[in-house]
C-alpha cells in the first residue's frame, strides 16, 4: 500500500498541465474509458465463440470446419479491417479534442464507404475459402466444411467493418458506455439467434455462420440507432454528407499502415499455431498451444482496454494543443499497464495447476498447460506494456512507425527465434512462445525508444496540421 502511495505522489508530482488533468484524475479518467472498453471487446469477440460452442455439439467435422473458417476469417478479413479502423483513433480523436466537431461524422462516413469498398473483395476469397484451403494442403471433408461455414459468413464481414467504425466513432468522444451495452445486448440476442438458427431451423453449421452476421447487424443498428438519437452526437453527426467521397488517399495513407501494425501481430500468432503442427506429438504441442492462445487473448483484453483509453486521451489532447497532458497520460497508462501485468501474472501463476482443467482432463495436458502458465505470465506482461504504446502510436498518427517496428519485431526477431529454440534447440512448444516473447521484448524496446525521444509540441503541431488540412474549410468550426 505504501508502494502505492509512493507512485501516486510521483506522478502528482509531475503537475497539472495547463488545461489538463491532475495525475489522478487522469487515473480515474482512463480507467473509466477502460473498464466499458474491455467488456465492449469482449461481449464483442464472444459471438464467434457462442458459434463454435453450438457447432461443437453437431460433432467434430463440424467444429473442425467453423474453427478453421474462423481463424481463416480472422486472418484474411476480421483483422484487415479492424486494423483499417483504428485509423479513426487518430482522425477522430483529434479532431475531437480540436473541437472540430463535424469533422468525425465526416471521417466516420468516409470510413465506412471505403471499408465497405475493401470488403468486396475480402468476401471474394471467402467466398473461395474451400478451394484455398484445399491448395494448402488440408483434409478435403475439413475444407469443404470450412468453405462452406465461411460463405454464410459473408454478411458478417460488411457488418464488421461498419460496427469498427461506429465504435471508434464514440469511443473518441469519451462515449464507451452505450458501445458497451450495444455489444452486451448483441450478445444476448445472439444467444437466441444461434440457437433458432442452429437446432430450430435446422441449418446447421450454416445457421451459426449466418447467426454471427445477424449479431453484427443487430449491433451496427443499435448503436447507428443511439448516434442519430442521442443528444451526445448532436454536433458531431450532422447527417449525410457528399464530403465523405473525397480524400479517400488521405484515409489509406493511415488505414494501410494501421491495419499493418494489427495484422503483422496477429498473423505472426497464426503463423505459431501452424509451426506446432511440425513438432514432434503434434496433437499435444498444438492442442496445448491453442489453449495458451485462447488463454493470452483473453486476458489481453485488459490492456487493449487500456490501449484504446490512451489513443483516446493522447489523441484527444494532442488535437486540443496541450502536449503536456498527453504526455502525462502516456505516463499514466504504462504505471497503469505495468500494474495489471504485474497482478494479472500474479493470478496466472496461482491458477496455473487448474486452468488445464477447464480445457482437458488428460493429465499430459493440463501438466503442460500449468508449465505454459508461467510463459504466458510473463508475456502477458510485456504485451500489456506494448498494448498501451502501440494506443499512444495511434494517438499521434505514428501508424507507418508502428507497422515498420511489428515487421522487424515479430519477423526479423520473434517468429526465427520460435523456430530456433523450438526445432533447433528442441524445446517443443514452450519454444515457439519463448520465440514470440523475444518478438514483444524488441517491440516494446523499439516503441519505448520512440515514445521516450517524443518532442510532444511538435506533435501536437503536427496534430492540428492534419484536422485542419484534410477537409476544405466548410467543415470546419469556429
Amino acid at each position: 500500500m505504501a508502494k502505492a502511495s509512493g507512485v501516486e505522489e510521483a506522478l502528482l508530482a509531475a503537475g497539472r498541465p495547463d488545461g489538463g488533468l491532475s495525475a489522478r484524475e487522469e487515473v480515474a479518467k482512463q480507467l473509466r474509458l477502460a473498464g466499458p472498453m474491455v467488456a465492449g471487446a469482449l461481449l464483442q469477440n464472444v459471438i464467434q465463440m457462442i458459434s463454435v460452442m453450438y457447432v461443437g455439439h453437431l460433432g467434430e467435422l463440424p467444429l473442425a470446419g467453423a474453427s478453421m473458417a474462423n481463424s481463416f476469417a480472422t486472418v484474411t478479413g476480421l483483422s484487415l479491417l479492424l486494423g483499417m479502423s483504428s485509423a479513426l483513433d487518430t482522425l477522430c480523436g483529434q479532431a475531437f479534442g480540436a473541437r472540430q466537431h463535424r469533422l468525425l461524422g465526416i471521417y466516420m462516413q468516409r470510413a465506412m464507404f471505403l471499408l465497405t469498398v475493401v470488403s468486396v473483395p475480402l468476401a471474394a476469397v471467402w467466398f473461395y475459402t474451400g478451394e484455398i484451403l484445399l491448395l494448402f494442403g488440408q483434409a478435403p471433408d475439413i475444407a469443404a466444411e470450412a468453405g462452406a461455414y465461411a460463405r454464410w459468413m459473408i454478411p458478417a464481414l460488411f457488418a464488421y467493418g461498419l460496427l469498427q467504425c461506429l465504435v471508434r466513432f464514440l469511443q473518441t468522444q469519451n462515449i464507451v458506455v452505450p458501445v458497451m451495452a450495444a455489444a452486451g445486448a448483441a450478445a444476448a440476442c445472439h444467444l437466441v439467434v444461434c440457437w433458432a438458427l442452429v437446432f430450430g431451423l435446422g441449418m446447421g453449421s450454416r445457421g451459426a455462420a449466418l447467426s454471427n452476421a445477424v449479431s453484427y447487424w443487430i449491433n451496427v443498428a443499435a448503436l447507428a440507432a443511439y448516434v442519430g438519437v442521442s443528444s451526445a452526437c448532436r454536433e458531431t453527426w450532422t447527417g449525410f454528407s457528399a464530403e465523405a467521397f473525397r480524400d479517400a488517399l488521405g484515409f489509406f495513407r493511415l488505414a494501410i499502415p494501421s491495419a499493418l501494425m494489427v495484422c503483422l501481430e496477429m498473423w505472426s500468432f497464426e503463423l505459431i499455431v501452424l509451426l506446432s503442427g511440425l513438432l514432434p506429438n503434434p496433437e499435444l504441442e498444438t492442442s496445448v498451444l491453442s489453449i495458451s492462445l485462447n488463454t493470452a487473448a483473453f486476458v489481453w483484453m485488459i490492456p487493449f482496454g487500456l490501449g484504446s483509453a490512451i489513443s483516446t486521451r493522447v489523441s484527444n489532447e494532442l488535437g486540443a494543443g496541450r502536449p503536456q497532458a498527453a504526455r502525462l497520460a502516456v505516463r499514466v497508462v504504462v504505471f497503469l499497464a505495468v500494474s495489471e501485468g504485474l497482478a494479472m501474472g500474479l493470478i496466472l501463476v496461482c491458477v496455473r495447476y487448474v486452468w488445464g482443467h477447464a480445457y482437458s482432463n488428460v493429465p499430459e495436458v493440463v501438466a503442460y498447460v500449468a508449465k505454459m502458465m508461467l510463459v504466458i505470465a510473463v508475456s502477458n506482461f510485456f504485451d500489456g506494456i506494448q498494448c498501451v504504446l502501440s494506443g499512444v502510436a495511434r494517438g499521434c498518427g505514428w501508424q507507418k512507425i508502428g507497422a515498420c517496428i511489428n515487421l522487424g519485431a515479430y519477423y526479423v526477431a520473434g517468429i526465427p527465434c520460435a523456430y530456433l529454440i523450438a526445432f533447433v534447440l528442441r524445446v517443443g512448444g514452450m519454444g515457439l512462445w519463448l520465440g514470440i516473447i523475444c518478438g514483444l521484448l524488441v517491440q516494446l524496446l523499439l516503441l519505448m525508444v520512440v515514445t521516450l525521444c517524443t518532442n510532444w509540441d511538435n506533435e501536437a503541431t503536427k496534430a492540428k496540421d492534419r484536422v485542419y488540412g484534410s477537409s476544405s474549410p466548410a467543415d470546419f468550426e469556429t
